[in-house]
């Protein structure tokens, strides 16, 4: 049976951006520790999750990138609150966080889009992400239509992708145990503070 590292509340740091980013470093065990499951909903409701790679991570919440006109950004344009959950199983941790959701500035998602390989960057331009597909010869013609237009210069970030953030109002660290005696913290935003609070499992 694994032995799980206690998680004591004391020990907790009173900022929960900061005790995240202790875990995420400790989840360099994983190889995709970067995956965040993300939820978004309808305004009336309806929720829907998929996968997001966190390429962000500061003092005001994490960040991730994609098409502001996939289901995901017209959700968050109608409503824009989300949760996340970050999961790294070889430690037994999950961190579950919620809070309103705001566009990342022009300049970052620019400079962010500039690093990324040039496949993902035609890419970007190619997918009508979340629309329906002609045929999958459609998209790749466009792949190629593109790849010409774009032939020995620069590939421009596409004005309708870019980047977000959540900046939590609830952040909670679950600790996996023995017997399903897991350990859970609470952060909820207080004003300008923090309230800790531990949660039976």
């Amino acid at each position: 049976m694994a032995t799980w590292e206690p998680l004591d509340l004391a020990a907790c740091d009173p900022d929960p951006m900061v005790q995240f980013a202790r875990w995420f470093d400790d989840g360099r065990v994983m190889a995709d520790r970067e995956a965040i499951a993300l939820v978004t909903a309808t305004p009336d409701g309806r929720p829907s999750a998929r996968m997001v790679l966190l390429r962000h991570l500061d003092a005001e919440g994490f960040g991730w990138y994609t098409n502001y006109e996939s289901r995901k950004g017209a959700e968050l344009a109608a409503n824009p609150v989300a949760a996340l959950l970050w999961y790294c199983e070889p430690l037994g941790r999950q961190v579950r966080a919620e809070g309103p959701v705001t566009r990342r500035s022009a300049a970052t998602s620019d400079a962010y889009f500039a690093q990324r390989p040039r496949g993902h960057q035609i890419g970007a331009w190619a997918s009508h992400q979340s629309a329906p597909q002609v045929s999958r010869a459609d998209l790749e013609a466009r792949v190629a239509a593109l790849e010409e237009r774009y032939a020995g210069r620069d590939v421009p970030r596409p004005p309708h992708w870019g980047g977000y953030r959540l900046t939590p109002t609830r952040v909670e660290f679950f600790q996996q145990r023995p017997d399903r005696l897991h350990d859970r913290v609470l952060y909820e935003r207080d004003g300008a503070r923090w309230r800790l609070a531990r949660l039976d499992p």
